[in-house]
């Protein structure tokens, strides 16, 4: 009961934790920038009339979507990620590894290739090219039975096959290969609401869902023999999950590009410090995902200043000195950490 009480404790303190990181971030994202302007001056936007003037413009137009965006995309992946290991019982997969990258790459290119320079249609059809890669993972590993381990090999697969069919097109198209590089680096500088909001729509949605079925991703990990005995299908809702991991990092992608390491980083950090709960796992990654991409973003437009890293190359620095540490304490990610 003592013990009991600890964790409760604990995991109210983590809770803390993560909204104090969430609404710095916030504050950090909507008053700090590669601009002239200071927080005082932007403060007073906020009450200003005029609309018009450029502290308004950059507060209204550029801050607050982009940190919209970073909220959004951060809590997806994150998500994404906690949902993927859940499925897979393994540590060290991600979105990628089911073929969102991958997926999601080819229809930027091939949209390139057919002239589509950007906008609203370049993060449709980005998403549409991540959820149908997971899809044919997923309906192939129902169809055929596959094991987890099974699953991560067609994930691998797939971004192979797809990854080379990129390339064929752009070599065949100069201008695919080069929309292409600057999708692959992951930055919100170019994020507009027109660009945001049909994919928010989609992460909220999916976000609600996941959440009302944390007490299946925790039956599912218990393996399949146990998790039938408790009357679940676990053909179903495996692929159920995948589903909603692709819909969750497609739209992250489509939003802001490639961004790595979020959902391998923050659901396993989440569990070592929380607890590995479903029901406290998804939200405490929602949540710590937001505010980690979201400060990344804000470090990168301001360490440089004038000048902006994309935020991708700052995740990427963060990131896989850590991943490094979790393969190798973790013994390749089938380990308890």
């Amino acid at each position: 009961m003592k013990r009991l009480r600890k964790n409760k404790t604990k995991t109210a303190y983590v809770y803390a934790i993560a909204i104090l990181l969430l609404l710095l971030s916030i504050v950090s994202g909507v008053l700090f920038g590669a601009s002239g302007f200071g927080a005082s001056e932007l403060i007073r936007a906020i009450g200003s009339r005029n609309a018009d003037s450029p502290e308004a413009v950059i507060l209204w137009y550029v801050r607050i979507p982009r940190v919209a965006a970073g909220l959004f995309c951060g809590a997806a992946l994150a998500v994404s990620g906690a949902l993927i290991q859940g499925v897979l019982a393994n540590r060290l997969a991600s979105p990628s590894v089911i073929g969102v990258n991958s997926g999601a790459g080819l229809a930027v290119a091939l949209c390139s290739a057919a002239g589509v320079a950007g906008g609203p249609r370049m993060s449709l059809f980005a998403f549409i090219g991540a959820f149908a890669a997971v899809m044919a993972v997923s309906l192939g590993a129902k169809k055929w039975g596959a094991s987890r381990g099974t699953v991560i090999l067609m994930g691998v697969a797939m971004n192979s096959l797809l990854g080379a069919v990129t390339d064929a097109v752009a070599i065949f198209a100069p201008d695919a290969g080069i929309m292409r590089s600057d999708f692959r680096i992951g930055d919100f500088s170019a994020v507009t609401y027109t660009r945001l909001l049909p994919a928010a729509v989609v992460i909220a949605a999916a976000l609600v869902i996941a959440c009302t079925l944390a007490n299946e991703l925790d039956v599912l990990a218990l393996g399949d023999e146990s998790a039938k005995s408790l009357g679940l299908n676990t053909g179903t809702v495996r692929t159920l999950f995948l589903i909603l991991a692709a819909a969750l990092a497609g739209a992250a992608v489509s939003i802001a590009g490639l961004l790595s390491f979020v959902g391998l980083l923050v659901p396993h950090a989440v569990r070592r410090i929380a607890s590995g709960e479903a029901r406290h796992l998804i939200p405490l990654s929602a949540l710590f995902g937001a505010g980690f991409v979201t400060l990344c973003d804000t470090l990168s437009r301001v360490i440089f200043a004038p000048y902006e890293l994309p935020v991708g190359i700052i995740m990427a620095f963060l990131g896989a000195p850590f991943f490094l540490f979790i393969l190798i304490k973790g013994k390749g990610g089938h380990g308890n950490a």
